[in-house]
């Protein structure tokens, strides 16, 4: 368990560099709350986006992006339902992103705008 756990750090950490590095302005990371977590919360010029990050070795369980199922995504909308109402955010735009991240010899990024969350 360690090693995933260390890998999905790891690929949090490449996700904040990048967006960063696309002109994200990052809010916060690992946003817990008891209604759920969302990795990244960014501001993408007049959008706030909250952010999945899925890091993977091999696709064998199918894509990264495949691992964001009606379950998560339940959580993912509760928590930033929740964010949007203790930070007064309810008139900004928002989006939901995934960003997967995968590593073999290097580390490949594939970043997902505007998926749907329902």
């Amino acid at each position: 368990m360690y090693e995933k756990h260390y890998l999905g750090k790891t690929g949090e950490m490449i996700a904040t560099k990048y967006l960063i590095k696309n002109g994200y302005k990052i809010v916060t990371r690992n946003f817990r709350c008891k209604q759920g977590e969302i990795d990244i919360i960014a501001q993408d010029k007049n959008e706030i986006v909250f952010i999945e990050v899925k890091t993977r070795h091999n696709n064998n369980y199918g894509n990264p992006a495949q691992a964001v199922d009606k379950r998560k995504r339940t959580h993912i909308l509760n928590a930033t339902k929740y964010f949007i109402y203790i930070n007064r955010l309810e008139n900004r735009f928002i989006r939901f992103d995934v960003i997967e991240i995968y590593q073999k010899d290097k580390f490949y990024i594939n970043h997902i705008k505007n998926i749907i969350i329902k």
